[in-house]
């Protein structure tokens, strides 16, 4: 029989998910209502600015990575940008993929419409294995598209020049503009994407995403992977049937693939003790359940709190700043 952690983790990591969708909402709106007072002229918005936001702007942060890399310093403007990001590769160079099956609003919101799909039509449907394969590819092509642009061929004046234009220091309140002044264009497309997910499990995640792809390229260094002990194993292969990733795990001792996100369906769903398990190959006894996604969890809330003491998390914007750059936000553009 499963101890009870083990057989709650999907109940556990499911809160985890939607406290986390929660707080990033919170922030959004706060966001929102810092711009909307800047706008009405208050002297000094009830609320503040808060910084969280520039976890939504991915693409920047990797140019501040460069920058960074380059030069020695995060650059002041929205440096907590980087400060997540860095965060992000830590988890996922130390705890596999597990942003994105812990933290991750938008892979939150796939797996409720991929099981709001299950329920309305009955099952979720499976892409034929090699279309599958081939699918994949499109976020490694989009990951290597932005790297190769930015981290290879933008010389460091470039960046540099980038990350002290109004069109970077604007980029937060241009990304709030996104959502709250939706195109017909971008509607369609999310309207694509979640009928698709409604059919096909975490079509974005897994096909499009390259926040993902990234994150599972450094994932292969991990220390963590889920591991099989083939002696007790009695093959009834309900890990690899629950797998999110349509990982073969019941055939592997080690499951080694950048699609893995740690989020221990596998090992939840094993009917038996003590054949499953997401540990270093190190530690020779198994971990309990909880050890991973509190090594995942502190990593990331570590490195925020680390960001923040160390004065690399407020932008050095001032009030001041956005009350000059929001009338400007229709002429900025790439």
């Amino acid at each position: 029989m499963l101890s009870i952690s083990a057989r709650n983790i999907a109940r556990i990591r499911l809160l985890v998910q939607w406290l986390f969708l929660f707080w990033i909402i919170g922030i959004g709106i706060r966001f929102g209502l810092f711009i909307a007072a800047v706008e009405q002229g208050n002297p000094q918005p009830f609320f503040s600015r808060p910084a969280g936001v520039e976890g939504f702007l991915p693409i920047g942060a990797l140019t501040s990575l460069k920058h960074w890399l380059v030069s020695g310093q995060i650059h002041p403007v929205h440096p907590a940008a980087l400060v997540i990001f860095l965060a992000i590769l830590l988890m996922s160079l130390l705890a596999k993929k597990s942003f994105c099956s812990w933290i991750c609003p938008v892979g939150t919101l796939s797996e409720a419409v991929h099981k709001l799909g299950a329920l309305l039509l009955g099952r979720n449907f499976k892409v034929w294995r090699p279309l599958d394969l081939l699918l994949q590819g499109i976020k490694y092509l989009v990951l290597f598209f932005f790297v190769k642009i930015i981290l290879l061929d933008m010389p460091a004046f470039a960046v540099a020049a980038f990350l002290d234009t109004p069109y970077w220091a604007a980029s937060d309140a241009k990304m709030l503009r996104f959502f709250t002044q939706i195109s017909a264009t971008t509607v369609t497309v999310l309207t694509v994407l979640t009928l698709l997910s409604l059919i096909y499990r975490n079509v974005w995640c897994r096909y499009l995403c390259p926040y993902g792809a990234l994150l599972g390229i450094v994932s292969l260094l991990s220390p963590f992977k889920i591991r099989r002990n083939p002696q007790n194993c009695t093959d009834c292969r309900q890990c690899s049937q629950a797998c999110p990733a349509g990982i073969a795990v019941h055939a592997k001792t080690t499951v080694v693939s950048p699609e893995c996100t740690g989020c221990l369906t596998c090992v939840a769903t094993c009917p038996h003790q003590e054949v499953l398990a997401m540990q270093p190959s190190f530690w020779k006894q198994s971990l309990p359940v909880w050890v991973f996604p509190t090594v995942a969890l502190g990593l990331f809330m570590g490195s925020i709190g680390f960001g923040m003491v160390s004065g690399h998390w407020q932008t050095v914007l001032t009030v001041d700043d956005y009350r000059q750059l929001l009338p400007m936000l229709p002429y900025l553009s790439h």
